[in-house]
């Protein structure tokens, strides 16, 4: 596996993404020449470092869901493997070009882990199709959800875990799509994530050592953490945040999945962890993903305008 140089201890901006696949997967867009992933001057805030996921306005498709968000001026779309079941993915990726929208991850990959070797074989598989679908719109990367199995200890699960990504790494390095390990919400380690910190995001990164392995850092899992400002620093200087992703912890939740709050609802710094991976080198999309019933029953038109405006004031 290609290693990561260990030489520097500067702060590394991450290397543009390319965005072709594989033989092994067709991509029309294929071409001698890469393209870029866009990045973007620390503390800008501009509408075109926004990107949305097509789970924060849940009820369009993803038809529905380029359209609106070009028509508003959005810069980026994260796309959920949901709506992307039964398309022609050649014909998304030329919606998105058409629509000046830029693809920024396909969610979610990961879920590595099980009791048995066929449980995490199909996982495995799982995962590949999850890297083609990304290289087949053109998405530079993955988010992966690692995954947990009750029963197992946090320590086997996260070891189930590595093999997963590292028995994936040879197909995501040849279609140029990287792999987020997403750090969840301790609430979530029963069964979603044994990866539960910062800490233990960039422990595993640091172990693998893969140029296509790295951190999508999610406000909503890791606001609490005392050593959160480190953490991200830590991993700014391995260049390893590949992705940022913005919400809000509303005090009096009724759901502890579904009932996320848009930026400025709750009581994250939602601007001062964007100073933070900014700060440490990140140049990428400030992506808004929410999980709301609340939301997902209103005008989804009007919802998008709240998007925008909780982004502009509170990110």
């Amino acid at each position: 596996m290609t290693k990561k140089s260990s030489s520097s201890t500067q702060i590394t901006m991450r290397k543009p993404f390319r965005t072709t696949a594989p033989d092994a997967c067709p991509n029309p867009l294929k071409s001698d020449s890469p393209s870029v992933f866009p990045t973007f001057a620390a503390g800008e805030r501009g509408l075109k470092r926004l990107a949305v996921h097509t789970i924060t306005t849940k009820p369009w498709d993803i038809h529905t869901a380029i359209t609106r968000f070009s028509a508003v001026g959005i810069g980026g779309i994260s796309i959920w493997r949901d709506t992307l079941s039964g398309k022609n993915l050649a014909g998304v990726r030329m919606e998105l070009i058409d629509a000046d929208l830029q693809p920024v991850a396909v969610v979610r990959g990961g879920f590595y882990t099980g009791i048995d070797r066929a449980t995490r074989d199909l996982a495995v598989d799982d995962n590949l199709r999850a890297i083609d679908e990304a290289a087949g719109i053109g998405a530079p990367m993955v988010v992966l959800v690692c995954g947990a199995t009750p029963g197992i200890s946090i320590c086997e699960n996260i070891e189930q875990i590595r093999d997963g990504i590292e028995r994936t790494l040879d197909h995501a390095s040849a279609a140029g799509v990287r792999l987020a390990i997403e750090p969840l919400h301790p609430m979530y380690a029963d069964c979603r994530s044994a990866v539960a910190t910062m800490k233990s995001a960039n422990d595993l990164c640091e172990a693998i050592d893969h140029s296509h392995v790295g951190v999508a850092v999610d406000v909503f899992h890791v606001w609490w953490d005392p050593d959160l400002e480190r953490e991200i620093s830590r991993c700014g200087a391995a260049g390893n945040i590949l992705g940022f992703h913005v919400c809000d912890w509303k005090l009096d939740m009724a759901d502890m999945l579904n009932d996320r709050g848009l930026m400025g609802e709750g009581i994250i710094d939602v601007k001062g962890i964007g100073a933070l991976v900014d700060r440490a080198g990140f140049d990428g999309f400030y992506e808004v993903e929410v999980f709301s019933t609340k939301w997902w029953a209103m005008d989804q038109d009007a919802y998008l305008k709240k998007i925008v405006e909780a982004y502009r004031e509170h990110c």
